[in-house]
């Protein structure tokens, strides 16, 4: 894709004429409006892709939660968001962060695994394929739809071996004995690295590139903690104290994060494909 690209769809779309248009990073474009506006115009290759992430922007737009862009427009290429302002991180926007997080998790969701509304099944996390599909149980969900799929692939590719795959094989079957207290279904962001969030020039902390879904609200705080993230202490306090967490939940960290480490080891392999045999190997320690 291109700035000419970028600038014409949004032209097409919004119907207003453009000024001006540079790259963000990836498939994402700054957009300048004659009005002095600026918005967002990202490109996926997939319409499914483009589809997924507008129903999560607004599955996820609920009020007194963490705010995410507003959609102003689609079609089976783009996505045209809102731009917001980039900021630094805050104590004072950490803590938002965490308390609103909490509540749009309880906002909760019809079943694990089910797509935002209006969303297809088939979506995506990043440049990789992902399925949504309700299940009864988290259990189900994770086992079937997050660790098994990503961990064929990477056993077929030769990033992880198949004696090391046992290791995985094991967690799926004990899911029910390590998870947890049972927990009602959450609505997650579902790709809540430290990247996806936007800290604002106004103060606040924003939601960006959902991946959303049904799950277990541990999974995003999880996600959150795997590459590092500004007051990241700060969010979690502040999170329980609004809602607070079962016992045992930091143990269980690796176990939530064998999903993006697994996405990850399919996209990149290398030294991540060691990470997610590591959680995995955690995570059956932290079942007892």
């Amino acid at each position: 894709m291109s700035n000419h690209a970028a600038s014409a769809v949004v032209a097409e779309l919004l119907g207003e004429p453009v000024d001006g248009t540079s790259p963000l990073g990836g498939s994402a474009y700054e957009v300048r409006l004659a009005s002095g506006e600026k918005v967002v115009a990202k490109s996926h290759e997939d319409p499914n892709a483009v589809r997924a992430e507008a129903a999560s922007l607004v599955w996820l737009s609920e009020p007194a939660c963490v705010p995410v862009p507003g959609l102003r427009a689609e079609n089976d290429r783009w996505l045209i968001t809102d731009l917001v302002p980039p900021g630094v991180p805050d104590h004072r926007a950490a803590e938002e962060l965490g308390r609103g997080l909490a509540r749009l998790h309880a906002a909760g969701a019809p079943a694990f695994g089910c797509p935002p509304e209006g969303g297809p099944a088939d979506a995506s996390i990043g440049l990789a394929p992902m399925r949504n599909t309700a299940c009864n149980t988290w259990a189900e969900f994770y086992g079937r739809y997050r660790i098994e799929p990503y961990l064929a692939t990477a056993v077929g590719r030769g990033t992880i071996g198949t004696g090391e795959a046992k290791v995985f094989q094991q967690v799926v079957d004990r899911l029910d004995e390590i998870a947890g207290p049972p927990e009602p279904p959450a609505r997650l962001h579902g790709d809540l690295w430290s990247g996806n969030v936007l800290w604002g020039a106004d103060g606040r902390a924003w939601l960006i590139d959902p991946a959303a879904h049904g799950g277990h609200r541990e999974t995003d705080l999880a996600m959150l903690a795997l590459f590092g993230c500004p007051h990241l202490e700060t969010i979690l306090a502040a999170y329980e104290s609004e809602a607070p967490l079962a016992g045992g939940w930091r143990e269980r960290v690796p176990l939530h994060q064998l999903f993006p480490l697994l996405v990850h080891t399919v996209l990149f392999g290398g030294g991540y494909a060691g990470q997610a045999v590591t959680a995995a190997r955690a995570a059956l320690r932290s079942g007892g």
